[in-house]
C-alpha cells in the first residue's frame, strides 16, 4: 500500500457562484492549491457570470446548519472561513454551530456587495453580522467599502487602512485585515493587518490590465488554508498575501473574461 499523508481540512460556509469566479468555488480551488481537503456549506445560490448577479436564491438556515454537521461529524476542519451569508438568519444559525465548536479559527470575510455592485448583505443582517458572528471571529477582512459600511468612517489613504485596522479590533475584539485594493490613486495594492499587538503593512505592486472577481474570497481562503496547517496567523496572512499576489499576476482569460489563477505554482510556464 502507498504511504499516504493526511491531509487538513478547513471548511468554507459561502454562497455558490455560477461563474466559477468568486464564492465557494474560488474558496474551494484556493484550498486545493494550497494542500488542504475543502469542505463546504452552501448559503445562497446565485446566477452570475463575469458581468455580474443576476439572480439570487437564499438557502433556508436549516439546510445550511445541516451541511456544516454533516461536515463536522466526519471531517471535522481544522479552520472556516465565512463568505456571503445573505441574511440576519442564516448569520445566527451559522453562529450556533459554530459555538458548539469552540477553539477552531474562524475568517469571516463580510461580503456585503458583489464587484458588479449586487448587494449580497441584506441591511437588516449587518447587526447579526458584527452581533454574531465577530465576536466569534479570529480574524475579519473587509475591503475598503466593507470596513466603511462596519464602522461608519471614510477610507481614502493608507493611514486611514491602520485606523479603521485598529478601530475593528477594539470594536469587534477579532484581529483585522483591512484590504486596500479599492484605493485607486496607491501604485500599490495595500493592506493592514493588526491583532492588537502587531501591525503588518503588507503591499504589492498592482498589475495592469487585469479585471478580475473573487479576489477577496481567494484571500481570505488562503489565509483559512493556511491556519489549517498550523500555521499562525501572522504568518498565515502574510502568506495569503504572497499567494492572491501571485493568482493575480499568474491571471488567465475564459472567453475573454480574466480569472485568477490559484494553481500557477503547478502549470507550466
Amino acid at each position: 500500500m502507498p504511504n499516504r499523508s493526511e491531509l487538513p481540512i478547513a471548511l468554507t460556509i459561502a454562497g455558490s457562484d455560477s461563474g466559477g469566479g468568486a464564492g465557494v468555488q474560488a474558496d474551494l480551488k484556493t484550498f486545493a492549491a494550497l494542500g488542504v481537503h475543502g469542505t463546504s456549506a452552501i448559503t445562497c445560490v446565485t446566477a452570475q457570470n463575469p458581468r455580474g448577479v443576476s439572480a439570487l436564491e437564499a438557502c433556508s438556515p436549516g439546510i445550511v446548519r445541516a451541511q456544516m454537521e454533516a461536515v463536522f461529524t466526519e471531517l471535522p476542519p481544522r479552520a472556516v472561513k465565512t463568505g456571503m451569508l445573505f441574511s440576519a438568519e442564516i448569520i445566527r444559525s451559522v453562529a450556533r454551530a459554530l459555538r458548539r465548536r469552540d477553539g477552531i479559527p474562524l475568517v469571516v470575510d463580510p461580503v456585503m456587495v458583489a464587484t458588479s455592485g449586487a448587494r449580497l448583505l441584506k441591511p437588516d443582517a449587518v447587526l447579526a453580522l458584527t452581533r454574531e458572528l465577530l465576536p466569534l471571529a479570529l480574524l475579519v477582512t473587509p475591503n475598503v467599502p466593507e470596513a466603511e459600511a462596519l464602522l461608519g468612517l471614510s477610507i481614502r489613504a493608507p493611514e486611514d487602512l491602520r485606523r479603521a485596522a485598529r478601530i475593528m479590533h477594539e470594536r469587534f475584539g477579532c484581529a483585522a485585515l483591512v484590504k486596500g485594493g479599492h484605493l485607486s490613486k496607491t501604485r500599490e495594492a495595500i493592506d493592514v493587518f493588526f491583532d492588537g499587538k502587531t501591525e503588518l503593512l503588507l503591499s504589492a505592486p498592482r498589475v495592469p490590465g487585469v479585471k478580475n472577481h473573487g479576489t477577496g474570497c481567494t484571500y481570505s481562503a488562503a489565509v483559512a488554508a493556511h491556519l489549517a496547517h498550523g500555521r499562525k496567523l501572522e504568518r498565515a496572512v502574510q502568506l495569503a498575501k504572497q499567494f492572491v499576489t501571485k493568482a493575480i499576476v499568474a491571471s488567465k482569460t475564459v472567453h475573454g473574461h480574466d480569472v485568477l489563477n490559484p494553481f500557477f505554482s503547478t502549470q507550466p510556464k
